[in-house]
């Protein structure tokens, strides 16, 4: 609104203190504050949280969430570089900017190797220069050119990128991708890993968990409540209301028309079904109406107290039973947390959720330690505090709001079946969407070194005995001297052994 006029222009052009008129369904253009209306604005890039949060006179509303059922008026307030949805690219982009690359061992090795060969070799030509008997030129020669071959570090070269390029390819044939050799290295020395909850642990979709009947009540049996309930749900846009006309038609329940429709924001709906008034919601919906929802109250606590959100119902005045809805868990969730505990590592649920609802998943996961209520910038510090407590840290996450989180950690992995720019943020993209793969991916990681180090070391030991051999060290006790083309068969047999240990990768076996 611009001089008490409505006008449509573009989101660059909004200035702080506009007023801006938001729809249902639009996506909020900029982050701002309420100042008329009430609506239920879906969070869940934001905050990971699955079900829309109520907002009224004085609430925020931040850019790129999506508007989902009232109409509201808001001011304007931090646009551009200073937005929510800004802060959390710039949280990215410092967490990748400031990760410190891993020096490989054969690095280390190669910098002080290739000096002391030549030295070997040039300290060789000198010593069968001087004490040849015969021929000292050819021998010398010789000898150290032998020198020089047999020490060719090819298969020190070999020992880490064969290894990497197996070990990568077996991970995609796992449905594991990861993004080189460091972040391989990396997942191998995980100590702890950090899990959102939206989506990671849980299937990301609200759905009816239970169905609690009022002994002798208005509704027969399950089918009666549910077909009445989604019946009048099906008028409503919110999240819950999809929930449950998602549940009913899974079961192949007809839906009736609905008479008299009308919805109170933040309680619930109500309506005519049948020539029968039906009223759903939560408690105080209900009890506007007169109805006593004492014989339901017992359950919803027990409900609530499991991170699930109930909605009551009444039909013709009466309390006739209410339904549970919550985000369950995925059914490979539990079975992957305890396979990551026995790999020796520490599981925590890191998430934006409520703590009731986080507490009730983690108990239901497996999950011994749970940090709730944090938005971007406080899973970032959160993983910085265990970084700075010595902890190797992976994060696993699947959306924007984890993005930051995804760059901060020393191992980033993004369940593939979330957002691009998770996806992005990561260094490892599980493309099943399963906490299994997580499993696989620090065991193959482990698997991945052990490899790398047994090349390493044979091609050392290689190295250690067959240079002294092929500078003549067995010249005076056995008349022995390695000729330059036994010397390069040796170092080729080297290279040879290294890539096939390598190879051995390929028959990584998944567990689950």
């Amino acid at each position: 609104l611009r001089d008490g006029k409505e006008m449509d222009i573009e989101v660059e052009t909004v200035s702080p203190n506009d007023t801006i008129v938001l729809r249902p369904g639009e996506r909020v253009p900029v982050d701002g504050e309420v100042l008329s209306g009430e609506s239920a604005i879906d969070e869940s890039m934001l905050t990971g949280e699955s079900l829309a949060v109520a907002k009224t006179v004085g609430d925020r509303v931040i850019g790129g969430t999506v508007n989902l059922t009232g109409s509201v008026r808001y001011r304007a307030t931090t646009l551009g570089s200073d937005s929510v949805l800004s802060q959390i690219v710039k949280l990215m982009r410092d967490a990748q900017g400031s990760r410190a690359p891993i020096q490989r061992l054969a690095d280390k090795v190669s910098g002080i190797f290739v000096p002391v060969v030549m030295s070997i070799a040039i300290a060789t030509f000198v010593a069968w220069f001087v004490l040849a008997d015969s021929a000292p030129m050819v021998r010398a020669f010789a000898a150290a050119v032998a020198v020089l071959i047999i020490a060719c570090p090819c298969a020190m070269g070999l020992a880490v990128p064969t290894a990497v390029m197996v070990s990568t390819g077996k991970g995609a044939e796992l449905g594991v991708l990861i993004k080189g050799g460091e972040a391989l290295q990396r997942a191998g020395d995980l100590t702890t890993v950090a899990m959102d909850k939206t989506g990671t642990v849980t299937e990301g979709r609200p759905t009816v968990t239970d169905v609690v009947l009022v002994p002798g009540g208005p509704a027969a049996d399950e089918t009666r409540l549910l077909r009445l309930t989604a019946s009048l749900e099906r008028s409503s846009e919110h999240p819950l209301a999809d929930a449950i006309v998602r549940y009913a038609k899974d079961r192949g329940i007809e839906l009736a028309a609905v008479e008299s429709f009308t919805t109170t924001t933040g309680k619930g709906l109500s309506g005519t079904i049948e020539g029968v008034p039906v009223t759903a919601g939560n408690e105080a919906m209900l009890q506007d109406g007169g109805v006593d929802v004492a014989a339901l109250r017992a359950d919803a606590e027990r409900l609530a107290g499991q991170g699930k959100t109930p909605v009551y119902v009444s039909v013709g005045g009466r309390p006739a039973g209410l339904l549970a809805i919550a985000d369950p868990i995925k059914a490979t969730s539990r079975e992957a947390i305890a396979q990551l505990g026995r790999l020796g590592l520490d599981v925590i649920l890191l998430t934006g959720d409520n703590e009731r609802t986080a507490n009730a998943i983690a108990r239901e996961a497996g999950i011994g330690r749970v940090v709730a209520g944090v938005l971007p910038e406080g899973k970032v510090a959160e993983l910085k505090r265990l970084q700075a407590g010595g902890k190797v840290v992976a994060m696993v996450g699947d959306g924007i709001n984890d993005a930051p989180a995804l760059a901060q950690a020393d191992v980033g992995m993004a369940v593939g079946t979330g957002t691009d720019i998770a996806a992005e943020a990561a260094d490892v993209v599980l493309m099943r969407g399963d906490l299994r793969s997580v499993v696989e991916a620090v065991r193959l990681s482990r698997r991945t070194m052990r490899t790398m180090k047994q090349n390493l070391f044979w091609a050392f030991i290689y190295n250690v005995i067959g240079i002294p051999i092929a500078a003549g060290a067995l010249y005076p006790m056995l008349g022995l001297l390695l000729s330059p083309i036994l010397a390069s068969l040796a170092m080729a047999f080297s290279s040879v052994s290294v890539v096939a240990n390598s190879l051995r990768l390929r028959g990584f076996r998944a567990t689950g």
